[in-house]
């Protein structure tokens, strides 16, 4: 039985350094980038988008496809990152057994 009392303590600190993970990816904030920088998007850990920014010689009439296109490609560059940095976090919690069936998945 000291074995069992062992592998509980396991789990639980296992539990625990998930849950501390969980809470720094709902901390984390990426920023994605097109255009040469002419569009940035900022996403939440949650997957939120939390700001747009635009320069402002986008601005100019006709430019709308292009400013949708830009918008489009900056939010799949901050979803590339923001998937990185949650499987980064939650390998490092894991340990050892990251990627073995049963391990949650947060995204």
């Amino acid at each position: 039985m000291k074995d069992l009392g062992s592998l509980m303590k396991q789990a639980q600190a296992m539990q625990q350094k998930l849950a501390e993970a969980q809470a720094r990816i709902a901390e984390l904030e990426v920023e994605g980038t097109s255009g040469g920088g002419m569009v940035k998007v900022v996403l939440k850990g949650s997957g939120e988008l939390a700001k747009v920014d635009l320069d402002e010689s986008l601005m100019a009439p006709g430019e709308g496809e292009v400013v949708a296109d830009l918008v489009i490609a900056a939010h799949a560059d901050a979803k590339r990152k923001l998937d990185a940095a949650q499987a980064e976090l939650m390998k490092q919690a894991a340990g050892p057994l990251a990627g073995m069936p049963g391990m949650p998945k947060l995204f």
